[in-house]
């Protein structure tokens, strides 16, 4: 509780600061904010819209700081992800079954996160290499990779963009399934989805004896490996499944609502669902809440663009990053000695 209440002050803190700095009074822009975020039907579909990839990417770092480890690299994991799932998802046969071709996407969403996991999962398991290090490492390959693919045939050409992903696979958005009121927002099936992999994993965490290893070891891995506890496995198993599931969150921008990918897609869902699991504190309650805040602050800065720069709100982004961190006692665990 106290990392969370030192994040929100020092993010209205900073907030408040930013706003007098542009000359404009920080009560009317907040008004404006949350009137046209939570103000609105069309709001609340783009703020759910744009907190499902940053709950599954807070799940994902939360994942990882349970067992000891932090995951910077989920904005690579997600990016990977995403050209993956476009790319198979386009090429796709024509006559492919609706339940097929969604399952063949959604599993391939976290199978691609989980193996651009896998090498800093290996360094950290067989040779004690920092995961923030080497995650921070396949985040610069992952841009540089992607850019490659999508130049040398990968998009559709003289564009970023890869070709439209089959019909059949991309998830339906809710106001298509009867929520009318949230027509013309982007918010789909893929939120419910994301409810129901945060449900899961923090399932397995507390219920399975993989799960409470993978929590044990992040308390104390001298203890487990006293108690006969395959420390490393554990350790690079929780890495892995933390890239699955932050690959997951390419889903939502992918096949909910653009139905490609181009270049840029999902940027800064990685690095909010640093925030967002920070906040959340570990609780399957806290971080959909956390996703919430940061889904309205990614909202907010278009709807109040036309008074200060919407760049203001990714200035609390990381606000609220640096302040809940410096609180976690997890992440200053998590950080490497010299950082911490």
């Amino acid at each position: 509780m106290t990392a969370a209440v030192a994040g929100l002050s020092a993010g209205w803190i900073a907030f408040t600061l930013l706003v007098w700095l542009f000359g404009d009074s920080p009560y009317f822009v907040a008004r404006e904010l949350f009137g046209g975020t939570w103000g609105v039907p069309y709001g609340v579909g783009q703020v759910l819209y744009k907190a499902t990839p940053l709950l599954l990417t807070g799940v994902a770092v939360d994942l990882a700081l349970r067992a000891g480890l932090f995951n910077i690299g989920a904005e690579g994991q997600l990016a990977v992800a995403g050209l993956a799932v476009a790319t198979v998802g386009a090429h796709l046969p024509d006559a492919t079954p609706s339940w097929l071709a969604l399952s063949v996407v959604l599993s391939v969403a976290p199978v691609a996160g989980g193996i651009w996991a896998l090498f800093p999962a290996f360094l950290r398991a067989r040779f004690g290499a920092h995961e923030v290090i080497s995650t921070i490492m396949m985040n610069r390959i992952a841009d540089a990779l992607i850019g490659v693919a999508l130049a040398r045939g990968l998009a559709l050409p003289g564009t970023t963009r890869t070709p439209d992903v089959l019909a059949a696979a991309r998830l339906p958005r809710l106001d298509e399934l009867g929520i009318s009121s949230l027509h013309g927002s982007a918010v789909s099936l893929a939120l419910p989805l994301a409810l129901a992999v945060t449900a899961l994993v923090a399932t397995w965490l507390a219920k399975t004896r993989l799960g409470r290893e993978t929590v044990l070891v992040g308390l104390s891995p001298a203890a487990c490996a006293a108690e006969h506890i395959p420390v490393g496995r554990r350790v690079g198993a929780a890495l892995v499944l933390s890239g699955a599931v932050a690959g997951l969150a390419s889903i939502a921008p992918v096949i909910g609502y653009k139905g490609y990918y181009e270049s840029g897609l999902g940027a800064g869902a990685g690095f909010g669902g640093i925030a967002v699991a920070l906040l959340g504190r570990g609780s399957p309650v806290g971080i959909p809440l956390a996703a919430l805040v940061l889904g309205t602050l990614a909202q907010g800065g278009l709807v109040v663009n036309g008074r200060v720069p919407m760049d203001i709100m990714s200035i609390l982004q990381g606000v609220l990053i640096v302040a809940v961190a410096l609180a976690d006692v997890r992440a200053r665990r998590a950080l490497p000695r010299d950082a911490a």
